[in-house]
């Protein structure tokens, strides 16, 4: 990866949650490049694993850490290998997230015959799984929630700490068919700002980065067919991105090493930065 600019994070800790994933994985790599310790945290071990390992091939220094974004008890175990292996924590990245077909409708708009069909494969607003919905809120809100709870004990009176949480162009503006996790990342965006304020008189500055629309594994099936084509949502979405394309993960890393670096922001608290091809700027006319 070739990043845009280095900050000097020398002697930092970073850890990354939802680290074995595409975009965070990016960020992981992009810290360590730029000198910091740092700890990839995931709910699969194994994919934790693979991104330390090529962090270290490639000169920088990471470990793997098998941790739930929403079980205290494993983070807390994560919290005690990552101190005893790295030190304590110095930057929080809470990336961990996603969202669940319980959680969505079939069709962007109801029409009224829909209540009146009973297909197997048509899920309406009244159809919507309460236990799904409750997934995508915990995973996005409680999974940024709990590991600030765990990692920021250690960031308490440090000089440059920082949270930077991810929340999503969903928050300003809800996408059709995805409530669940369009409001479950508006809460992420208003958590970020609530701690921003209330970790203000300790030395942690908190924001956000709100990617727009990225490729990732969680959403590929849903936006590219199986010859790569894209399908009908993608290309409403391309459509109304002025830039005509998906990011790519590596155009995060200049908002992400800009939030991070003190030297850089260190007066920006409880913003929530969009990188979204002029997404939110466009009113589809």
């Amino acid at each position: 990866m070739e990043i845009p600019f280095m900050v000097d994070l020398s002697n930092k800790v970073a850890v990354v949650t939802g680290g074995g994933g595409v975009l965070c994985s990016s960020f992981a790599e992009a810290l360590a490049k730029c000198k910091a310790k740092v700890a990839i945290l995931d709910l699969r071990k194994e994919s934790a694993d693979k991104v330390a390992q090529e962090i270290n091939a490639a000169g920088g220094t990471a470990i793997g850490v098998e941790a739930n974004v929403l079980d205290t008890e494993s983070l807390q175990k994560a919290r005690e290998q990552v101190n005893q292996q790295l030190g304590t924590c110095d930057i929080l990245l809470n990336g961990a997230g996603g969202n669940h077909p319980k959680g969505t409708t079939t069709k962007e708009y109801l029409f009224a015959e829909d209540i009146k069909e009973t297909k197997e494969d048509l899920i309406t607003f009244f159809d919507l799984d309460p236990k799904g919905i409750e997934f995508v809120f915990n995973l996005n809100f409680l999974g940024s929630l709990l590991p600030t709870q765990i990692f920021a004990q250690d960031m308490i009176g440090k000089k440059d700490a920082v949270i930077l949480n991810v929340s999503s162009m969903n928050a300003f503006t809800p996408l059709t068919k995805i409530p669940a996790y369009s409001g479950a990342k508006a809460a992420v965006s208003n958590f970020t700002q609530w701690l921003a304020v209330h970790f203000s008189k300790v030395g942690i500055r908190v924001n956000a980065i709100a990617p727009g629309f990225f490729l990732t594994n969680q959403n590929r099936s849903l936006l590219t067919n199986p010859d790569g084509s894209y399908t009908e949502r993608a290309q409403k979405i391309i459509s109304q991105t002025p830039m005509g394309r998906f990011g790519k993960s590596e155009e995060l890393i200049g908002t992400l090493l800009w939030l991070v670096d003190t030297k850089a922001s260190g007066f920006v608290n409880g913003v929530v930065i969009p990188v979204d091809g002029g997404f939110s700027a466009y009113s589809g006319v």
